[in-house]
């Protein structure tokens, strides 16, 4: 009897552990639907951040890599509604010297080498001024100037200050060039009527007529050792580059070709020329040797090549070409090997110029709609 109770009990007890246990595997089963909800609403939400998180990175490394891109083909430096042009850097390489058009007229402006800074030096709203050319010290600016009807040549501080008049010729001077230790100043006049090569010191006086020659003379380009003076002539009935000493003695022809020679520029160790020849049908960038031997053409394009310029310590040569359509900034290794196009945009780059330090190019480019002022890194990379 005792047995019997005792298997009713538990059949009893059995009984009610199964309904314990099915209300709460319903309860279970609820929670566990709510939690699986929670669960579904929130893995929709880590996919939706997801998605965002990956749209906003995708977006700002596109926006990164444009920045990039454009780093590497130059960054603009001047942003104003009129022409910024030939650019040059200060000799301690803190400055850029241009030429703007912004206020209606051409003024000469410097600026720091990140663009800010920009600062009117000339500050004559009447005449055009253009040309600037830093002193060898960097304490002065040489530029051209219209103030008086005719191009002139003035040279000022490099805060503006103290315009001076240097030429002071009612006939039109230009092409300036300071001799590498800052005393003497090389230029063009047509003072004769035609075209010659004159020297001064750079507060004007000793004004000299080196070339004496009816023919044209121009673009005067001193040596490093400041001892000759690179030019090109048309005295042979085209243009030729010729070289003279420092005091006008032996004007020595060193192209010789019947075709047109021009934009001389000397290699820092003054050994060697580089410049542009159309002699095989269009414009190309030779070198040659300081006496006019061993001329090679180091382009060798179809296309026109102009405006070349050493790099400070000599291994490279920037300069201008439209091999791609439209005029770019390359550089090459001295022996014509390495040609790459810096700028590598649809717009007009041009007047390529050098950091002391070789490692910056600064150009003007229309890219914008208008010339503005860029930079770019020398061996192309960001």
């Amino acid at each position: 009897m005792k047995d019997i109770k005792i298997r009713i009990l538990l059949t009893f007890l059995s009984m009610i552990t199964i309904l314990l246990i099915s209300f709460g595997c319903v309860k279970v089963g609820q929670q566990s639907g709510e939690t699986t909800a929670i669960q579904e609403t929130k893995k929709e939400d880590t996919i939706t951040e997801t998605i965002k998180e990956t749209v906003t990175e995708t977006t700002t490394e596109t926006a990164i890599e444009t920045v990039r891109a454009k780093e590497v083909n130059g960054i603009r430096l001047t942003d104003n509604p009129g022409d910024d042009d030939n650019p040059s850097f200060s000799p301690d390489g803190k400055m850029i010297a241009f030429e703007s058009y912004r206020d209606g007229n051409w003024e000469i402006y410097v600026m720091n080498v990140d663009g800010s800074g920009q600062t009117n030096l000339t500050k004559n709203p009447a005449k055009q001024d253009w040309d600037p050319s830093w002193s060898p010290d960097g304490k002065k600016i040489a530029f051209q100037s219209g103030q008086e009807g005719s191009s002139e040549i003035y040279i000022m501080n490099t805060d503006g200050s103290g315009q001076t008049n240097i030429t002071n010729n009612p006939a039109n001077d230009e092409n300036l060039s300071f001799s590498p230790d800052g005393k003497m100043i090389a230029f063009k006049s047509d003072r004769n009527n035609n075209n010659e090569i004159y020297i001064m010191n750079t507060d004007g006086s000793g004004q000299t007529d080196l070339t004496k020659n009816p023919a044209d003379d121009g673009n005067p380009i001193w040596s490093p050792d400041g001892k000759k003076i690179a030019f090109q002539s048309d005295r042979d009935g085209n243009s030729e580059i010729y070289t003279m000493n420092a005091d006008g003695s032996v004007q020595t022809e060193l192209t010789d070709n019947p075709v047109y020679n021009f934009s001389p520029s000397w290699s820092p160790d003054g050994k060697k020329i580089v410049y542009t020849s159309n002699r095989n049908g269009n414009s190309e960038i030779y070198t040659m040797n300081a006496d006019g031997s061993e001329k090679t053409d180091l382009t060798n394009n179809p296309g026109d090549d102009d405006n070349s310029s050493w790099s400070p310590f000599g291994p490279m040569i920037a300069f201008e070409t439209n091999r791609d359509g439209n005029w770019e900034i390359f550089i090459m290794n001295a022996d014509g090997s390495g040609q790459i196009n810096l700028t590598n945009n649809p717009a007009t780059d041009g007047s390529p110029s050098w950091s002391p330090d070789g490692k910056k190019i600064v150009f003007q480019s229309d890219r914008d709609g208008k010339w503005e002022i860029y930079i770019v890194n020398a061996d192309g990379q960001k």
